[in-house]
């Protein structure tokens, strides 16, 4: 049985990010015509542009002093490379990434520009097999993307932030990469207030957890296929995929033309311009939700790394 993360280590991990990172807010967005019982949590506005450093910081603050001169490595479309490379520079330590071919221009040079070395690769899998052979030869802890406690641990003090800021929260929805995003909140919401439903969204290109939730068990795909890179981690993981399993209550997908759709929703909704795992939660929204239900729905808003080029391609084609 795998040992699901806690409520105490959930506020522990919070107390260790205090004063640390934002507190991004949940904003009601009933006056922005998105419905009338839904909000945002607006965690694209995190540190990094993104929820990972949460756990990306707990990655690092977790090193030995064995560890802590060699320093860290971590795979990435891009926004946990970010994060990861953030974190090392916060602690003084040395990243060294490995991002998808895929991976924004936006996203490679801010990681860059926060000190990491970085390599590209050119699948998902092949970065994978990289950041096998930089752990082997550099010896560098590696930061994984979704499937370690602390990434889960920063995960679920969203969970604990969304509860705390919106206590009549009946339902949140949460896009879904390799899960540690997902199992994390989900699994700190069940803690506190078991009633109250979580979602997970996967692009229908990209739909690992949902198949491995299926099947019982974390899968690996044979490609992912999608505009949504951040949610493109090409398998399930035994950590993330027991936290999904144990808290989400389902897992819906959508289309990358709804990606699209809800991108443009966001623009001209709200002003913003967002990377398309970002939207995913609107898109589900747009796509599931019974707008006269009166259950109050907190959408979570994960990353905002895109620079404006690809916004306006995207944009065009929705």
């Amino acid at each position: 049985m795998t040992n699901l993360i806690t409520a105490d280590e959930i506020a522990a991990a919070a107390q260790a990010l205090n004063g640390r990172i934002h507190r991004t807010p949940v904003v009601d967005l009933s006056p922005m015509r998105l419905g009338r019982h839904v909000a945002g949590k607006f965690e694209h506005w995190q540190l990094t542009g993104t929820f990972k450093v949460r756990g990306a910081l707990l990655s690092v603050d977790a090193l030995d002093a064995r560890q802590r001169p060699a320093g860290v490595t971590a795979v990435s479309a891009g926004n946990h490379a970010i994060a990861t490379a953030y974190a090392a520079r916060e602690a003084r330590v040395s990243a060294h990434v490995v991002m998808t071919a895929s991976a924004n221009p936006l996203r490679v040079s801010r990681c860059r520009e926060l000190g990491a070395v970085v390599e590209i690769a050119g699948s998902v899998h092949d970065a994978f097999d990289r950041v096998a052979a930089i752990q082997r030869d550099e010896g560098r802890a590696f930061v994984h993307p979704f499937n370690s406690r602390q990434m889960l641990l920063g995960s679920g003090t969203l969970g604990a932030e969304i509860l705390a800021q919106r206590p009549d929260v009946g339902r949140v929805v949460v896009p879904i990469g390799g899960g540690g995003l997902a199992g994390g909140i989900a699994t700190a919401i069940k803690l506190k207030r078991p009633d109250c439903e979580v979602i997970g969204v996967e692009p229908d290109g990209a739909a690992s957890m949902q198949r491995s939730l299926q099947l019982g068990e974390a899968v690996t795909l044979e490609e992912v296929t999608t505009i949504a890179d951040s949610l493109g981690a090409p398998h399930a993981a035994a950590l993330s995929f027991a936290h999904c399993a144990s808290a989400l209550d389902r897992v819906d997908t959508v289309t990358d033309d709804e990606l699209r759709r809800a991108m443009r929703t966001l623009h001209d909704t709200l002003g913003f311009a967002v990377e398309p795992a970002c939207a995913a939660t609107t898109a589900w929204y747009e796509r599931y939700a019974d707008k006269n239900d009166s259950t109050m729905t907190v959408l979570l808003f994960c990353g905002s790394n895109i620079d404006v080029a690809s916004v306006n391609t995207l944009l065009s084609a929705s």
